[in-house]
């Protein structure tokens, strides 16, 4: 299992990517899930990726070899083309020739072809994007009412992006709920694990301004935890008893 979170917010964007993958409780590993495009100045791209691990890396090795683009005959990468919308068509046109080469067989085995990635970044003068892309290859993209995206195992993380994020948040902020979000998860779903990839970049700074992993014994990731366990336990027993629960007071 996987859970990766984009958040774009006014100032900027955040990715977070755990590492773990397992096929099966006897066999646990720790893979890079968050990848970094970057020519300081004039792009910086992230791709956080989910789903089956094979099919993963079969498309970034696709997208860092490159691919003939249909319409132009030009072989492009995540670091030559040319808009952000470009980037996503190119993820999710090597996701579909995965699939050619590997899907068919994948599920004549009854397992399934699921790939889902998430791209974030800025390419230029045009604006800042986030994309969610599908095993199908399509996309949606983060808006202004929706500025985060997950992908893997989202439902424990959401709570509190649902409540605190919006397009106004500080990109300082969207980290710490990002990460709050992700010790969530961590915290209901075994199958992801430490450590934790982390990018930020400011809008129109054209380079990442964080690039950090954190480790089992991260001080501060480890003090975030405990507060925000204690302030859950506090803001529930602040809040007043059920009127209608007299008889078990």
């Amino acid at each position: 299992m996987t859970y990766c979170v984009g958040i774009l917010v006014r100032d900027g964007f955040v990715m977070i990517a755990d590492t773990r993958t397992n096929a099966g409780v006897d066999n646990i590993a720790t893979f890079r899930k968050l990848h970094l495009f970057e020519k300081p100045g004039e792009r910086v791209i992230t791709l956080a990726t989910a789903g089956n691990l094979s099919a993963s890396q079969s498309v970034m090795s696709l997208l860092t070899e490159g691919l003939e683009n249909p319409e132009t005959g030009v072989v492009e990468t995540l670091l030559t083309v040319p808009s952000m919308f470009k980037a996503a068509q190119l993820v999710g046109r090597a996701i579909r020739q995965v699939y050619e080469v590997d899907g068919v067989e994948i599920e004549k085995r009854q397992m399934t072809f699921d790939v889902t990635m998430l791209l974030g970044g800025q390419i230029g003068s045009s604006p800042m994007r986030l994309y969610q892309i599908y095993s199908a290859g399509n996309a949606i993209e983060a808006t202004v009412d929706t500025p985060f995206l997950q992908i893997g195992e989202p439902k424990y993380g959401k709570p509190i992006l649902d409540r605190a994020i919006s397009h106004g948040t500080s990109l300082v902020e969207a980290l710490k709920l990002g990460l709050i979000s992700m010790d969530s998860t961590l915290k209901s779903n075994l199958g992801v694990g430490l450590p934790i990839d982390i990018v930020v970049a400011k809008r129109d700074a054209l380079k990442a301004q964080v690039i950090y992993r954190i480790q089992e014994d991260e001080p501060y990731f480890r003090d975030l935890r405990e507060r925000w366990s204690a302030a859950l336990r506090a803001a529930h027993q602040a809040i007043p008893h059920p009127p209608y629960a007299e008889e078990v007071l």
